[in-house]
């Protein structure tokens, strides 16, 4: 059976950066455990995250997100059978919105429902295929840490 992935969108409620370590730390986990992977953009007008991984398990995270009080206007944007993972190493990789393609002024204006399928898929195609030199990227899918800037160390 081949995996499915899914891009969501929505409003984070209450957000600062203990909610997004908050968050973070539980999909790790979780993903891990479960054996889906992904990627989360976020700020404090939109995020933007896709999963992964087993059509069930994906479609039970959804759904545990959908009912999550973090989480507000939650839309699926796409939904597919894939091939390939395009995170197949992280059970949720954080991008802190450097890749970010909107403006929050164009977020306010309905940009999202304005995007092209392949606008939105292209977004995490091209976090897939940038490492910045400010992360070491070590948080696979099997282990649950917090991504480390690497001028902190």
């Amino acid at each position: 059976m081949r995996d499915m992935q899914l891009i969501y969108a929505s409003r984070p409620f209450g957000y600062d950066d203990l909610t997004l370590t908050s968050i973070l730390m539980q999909a790790r986990k979780n993903n891990a455990r479960n054996g889906i992977t992904g990627a989360l953009i976020c700020r404090d007008d939109l995020c933007l995250q896709i999963l992964e991984g087993p059509r069930d398990l994906v479609t039970s995270t959804f759904s545990r997100i959908l009912r999550d009080e973090r989480h507000v206007d939650v839309v699926n944007l796409l939904s597919s059978e894939i091939h390939r993972r395009l995170f197949p190493e992280w059970s949720m990789r954080h991008d802190p919105a450097q890749s970010w393609m909107w403006t929050p002024e164009e977020v306010a204006r309905g940009a999202i429902g304005r995007a092209s399928d392949q606008e939105i898929l292209g977004t995490f195609e091209s976090l897939a295929n940038f490492n910045p030199p400010w992360t070491l990227p070590f948080l696979r899918r099997n282990e649950v840490m917090v991504e480390i800037p690497a001028s902190a160390g």
